[in-house]
């Protein structure tokens, strides 16, 4: 029986196994027709065996084919597919790279900015290095001003201060005044008037003298070197202007209680209400020398306390001994003196120099203390050397000696 079907036999395409940019899909296979030879009537199949076999064949090939028809339609699906998916991923890297340059130009801007920040805080680093280096100097400058300065105000209190003891002075009561109350609790009132004598201090090598005129102390100072003639030598000494240190003039004004009484070393035994108590109680008693009390004052963080009697003259007495025996928990023998309260008047200091009295100072050690300043005395008499009446002299060989003046 004649048949007009054809037989169609896979063969692999060219380049197996290899990629190649028009084929995304490589071990792909296509299909080849093969048509059988034209029946020719009058001629027939040698046996039926070979037609079966034959049928299996195309049938075989007939599934082969739809096969590889529903694989090229698959693949043509992925394929497209691909294709879609390497376009989507081509604009995405290139927007991608269109971010990337866009990162790049703002790295490069913030590279350049951060690179104009850096230079300015590296000037601004400098110039505040530079400031503080300049603060340190004038700290520096400005320390030892107050240093020097802090030197300068020591050595002006040096100067300022009085070092001296007052001696005891007796008092003679000759009057009351008549602007005084004849009240007996009126207070002790007392004006001391205290004045440090102007001084210099000479050194050895040095002599002061004092001329009964001004008007020869300033012909002697015109002078820039005198000589003076001794036994067998002459000396040179040069005459200078005296600077006295300063000296101070001042005025106390003191006021001694006659009625309080201060009291110290009291021990913190009880409360302040019994302290009062005791301590009114004790003070009050005559045969101890106490006497009736006004009011108390105690304070319990120093231990001290102020008696206000209502007569005076026991106030006198108490401080005159100094203590005075309390009862608390027991005996206590406490400080006692008097209160009083002074003042400061009418303080005056002054430095100048003496207008009758000059300093010669270089003078030479060659004679005797005595001769020398003879010889010194004589010179400065005789009015050829332009000298006058001395009236006081003191050459210094060695050593020290401080110099006392009168105002």
């Amino acid at each position: 029986m004649p048949s007009s079907n054809f037989y169609t036999e896979p063969t692999r395409i060219k380049g197996q196994g290899k990629r190649h940019s028009q084929d995304p899909l490589p071990g792909l296979f296509e299909c080849r027709q093969y048509y059988p030879a034209p029946f020719t009537p009058g001629k027939t199949r040698q046996n039926d065996g070979g037609l079966d076999e034959e049928d299996s064949h195309f049938k075989e090939a007939i599934k082969d084919l739809e096969t590889w028809k529903t694989k090229a339609e698959r693949a043509d699906d992925v394929k497209a597919r691909l294709i879609l998916e390497k376009l989507e991923e081509d604009d995405a890297k290139s927007k991608a790279q269109q971010e990337m340059l866009v990162c790049i130009e703002k790295q490069d801007e913030c590279q350049k900015e951060f690179t104009r920040s850096f230079n300015a805080l590296q000037d601004e680093i400098l110039k505040l290095g530079k400031h503080r280096q300049d603060l340190l100097d004038k700290l520096k400058n400005h320390q030892a001003e107050l240093e020097a300065k802090r030197a300068e105000s020591i050595k002006l209190k040096q100067k300022f201060k009085i070092y001296v003891q007052i001696p005891d002075t007796e008092v003679k009561f000759c009057c009351q005044n008549k602007d005084e109350r004849e009240d007996d609790s009126q207070l002790i009132r007392g004006v001391f008037s205290i004045s440090q004598r102007p001084t210099v201090l000479l050194q050895g090598g040095q002599a002061l003298i004092t001329f009964e005129e001004e008007r020869v102390a300033s012909q002697i100072l015109k002078i820039p070197k005198c000589s003076v003639s001794c036994d067998n030598s002459c000396l040179d000494t040069k005459p200078e202007m005296i600077t006295m240190d300063p000296a101070v003039k001042f005025e106390v004004y003191l006021d001694v209680s006659r009625k309080k009484l201060k009291v110290s070393n009291i021990p913190s035994t009880m409360s302040l209400e019994r302290m009062a108590d005791r301590l009114e109680m004790s003070f009050s008693k005559p045969s101890r020398g106490g006497g009736e009390v006004d009011c108390v004052e105690y304070d319990n963080n120093t231990g001290t306390g102020q008696i206000t009697f209502l007569q005076p003259g026991v106030t006198e007495s108490l401080a005159l001994r100094g203590k005075y025996r309390v009862d608390l928990d027991s005996e206590v023998n406490v400080q006692v003196e008097t209160i009083y309260k002074y003042q400061l008047c009418k303080f005056q200091t002054f430095s100048g120099s003496p207008k009758r009295t000059i300093l010669l100072d270089d003078i030479e050690d060659i004679e005797d203390e005595e001769d020398l300043q003879d010889h010194l005395e004589i010179h400065f008499q005789k009015p050829s050397n332009y000298g006058g009446e001395i009236e006081c002299i003191k050459y210094i060989p060695k050593g020290e000696m401080q110099a006392f003046f009168s105002l």
